[in-house]
């Protein structure tokens, strides 16, 4: 019932209100990113939803296209740009991905959709995350986020996926606010980028 009706309205709701709220901060990072970026604003990727069914996830431009001599991208954190480390810090950089919340793509909380070519990469235990939307933040991301490991978040999420509730998903919430203003758990030993998931230990 919470999955299947109570869940989508909430989303839709919050996400609108939220909308609203953020829509001055958005114009103005927007501004900002359109003189920083060479008028590039946006980052529109296909990430995996709901059965594994793809969709363009959108979130502020926060790194720069720069290639090395064999026309390959160079590694993320040299092209992450100082506003961008600032959006991702603050988590702010996941602000548009209301709009996917309103699109029906993703929901507030859940499972955080990772990169396609990571599905042939899961045990089918870890697959499980995908038997929800997924979610701006989630049960992995106020444990952690960036700073535990992929076993560890993927055990997070298949959590979640086994013990989803509206009581569940309004902790989450209330966690992810206070984990913003402390900015606990952004990534890595003070790295910005999350390291690829190249497959679960044998």
């Amino acid at each position: 019932m919470y999955r299947n009706f109570t869940k989508p309205i909430f989303d839709v709701f919050s996400s609108l209100l939220l909308l609203i709220i953020f829509l001055p901060f958005i114009f103005v990072t927007g501004l900002i990113l359109f003189c920083a970026n060479s008028r590039e604003i946006l980052f529109i990727q296909q990430r995996p939803g709901l059965n594994s069914k793809s969709f363009g996830i959108i979130k502020f431009k926060t790194m720069r296209d720069i290639y090395d001599e064999e026309g390959e991208l160079i590694h993320d954190e040299l092209r992450l740009t100082k506003m961008g480390s600032f959006l991702r810090q603050a988590s702010l950089d996941e602000l548009l991905q209301l709009i996917n919340v309103l699109k029906g793509d993703m929901s507030l909380v859940g499972p955080r959709p990772l990169m396609m070519q990571y599905l042939s990469r899961y045990t089918p235990e870890q697959a499980k995350r995908h038997n929800v939307k997924p979610g701006i933040t989630g049960w992995a991301q106020v444990n952690g986020r960036n700073s535990i490991d992929w076993e560890k978040k993927f055990k997070l999420d298949v959590e979640y996926v086994n013990k989803q509730s509206f009581k569940f998903d309004l902790k989450i919430l209330f966690m992810t606010f206070l984990r913003v203003l402390q900015r606990k758990g952004v990534s890595p030993d003070r790295h910005i980028i999350m390291e690829e998931f190249k497959g679960s230990l044998k």
